[in-house]
């Protein structure tokens, strides 16, 4: 044979174990030697014959592979599906919690609100990589290494079918991700009175009336604590009911409310915010914005305790299962 086999048996050879090359390596020729016998009898030129087989057996290294079962991927098909489940219910619990923990974290050590944000998203996009980095080394290492327990329990039975799914049910993902909302809320609610959240002319402003603390600020605390309780009750139970449309309403209702009837009476915002403002030039717009505001927010609530009863309707009906005669 001429120096194209050569190259081509080295290439195989080299990539598989010292102690199996002596064998692979006339088993390798002699396949060579049949293609080209095959063509050449056929009347191919020699050297075109040995061209077409060596192309036929394709990749050197993917050919080694297949005689010493090497794996050439990093998470092969066997894996793929459980990776990717376990990346997909990680990140979007663990990342926007830890980004929001951090950011919360921040504004209560009183940083200042741009750092604040940039800190968080980068905290948040570096967790995501190494979850993602970290879950596919452990993955490749599986893929790699033969674990008894795992090979049986990676073997596919009716069982591990996936339940259907209960109507509006709420996933882990969205109830992490509200509850750590919530908090962030409660957290923006107690730094506003003492972090820089609005400075003008050199002086820091609170958002809200301090005044407030006497009684709403504290109880707009105590709502969200009860809208945390109200989003872990509505998961445990997997999904609605009237119950919980009573009570999603009264929650509602009870922010809503005293919200607008606070902003209405000039009462929800601090006085020097509202006078540094004024002296901006923005006073002028601030009552029709705050008109756009109140009527967003009461028609997102309306439609909010209309959805919540109607998920409640819809959960509350029998649950139709499809038969097949046979």
């Amino acid at each position: 044979m001429s120096t194209l086999t050569d190259r081509y048996v080295w290439g195989v050879v080299r990539a598989v174990p010292t102690a199996q090359r002596a064998d692979l390596e006339p088993e390798i020729r002699a396949l060579i030697g049949d293609a080209v016998d095959a063509r050449t009898a056929a009347g191919v030129v020699p050297a075109e014959a040995e061209r077409a087989a060596i192309a036929e057996l394709g990749d050197p290294e993917r050919l080694a592979a297949r005689y010493t079962d090497k794996t050439l991927f990093l998470i092969g098909p066997r894996l793929f599906p459980d990776w990717r489940r376990l990346v997909s219910v990680l990140l979007p619990i663990v990342v926007p919690i830890t980004g929001i923990a951090v950011a919360g974290a921040g504004l209560l050590a009183g940083n200042p609100p741009a750092e604040v944000i940039a800190t968080g998203i980068s905290t948040a996009f570096t967790v995501g990589i190494m979850l993602t980095f970290w879950v596919t080394v452990v993955f490749a290492i599986m893929e790699r290494r033969s674990i008894p327990d795992l090979e049986e329990e990676l073997v596919w039975t009716p069982d591990k079918l996936p339940e259907l799914p209960a109507n509006d049910g709420v996933s882990l993902v969205e109830t992490a991700v509200s509850v750590a909302f919530l908090a962030l809320a409660a957290s923006l609610v107690v730094w506003q009175q003492t972090g820089s959240l609005v400075t003008i002319g050199g002086t820091s402003y609170p958002l809200f009336n301090a005044d407030l603390w006497s009684f709403w600020l504290p109880y707009l605390l105590g709502l969200i604590g009860l809208q945390i309780v109200f989003k872990l009750a509505r998961y445990l139970r997997h999904g609605w009911s009237w119950g919980l449309a009573i009570a999603n309403a009264a929650l509602d209702l009870a922010f809503v409310i005293p919200a607008v009837w606070l902003w209405s009476e000039g009462r929800l915002f601090d006085p020097g915010l509202v006078a540094a403002l004024g002296s901006l030039g923005v006073g002028a717009a601030m009552r029709p914005t705050g008109i756009v505001i109140a009527v967003v927010l009461v028609a997102a609530t309306c439609w909010d305790i209309v959805e919540g009863f109607l998920k409640a309707s819809r959960a509350s009906r029998p649950q139709v299962t499809a038969t097949r005669n046979r």
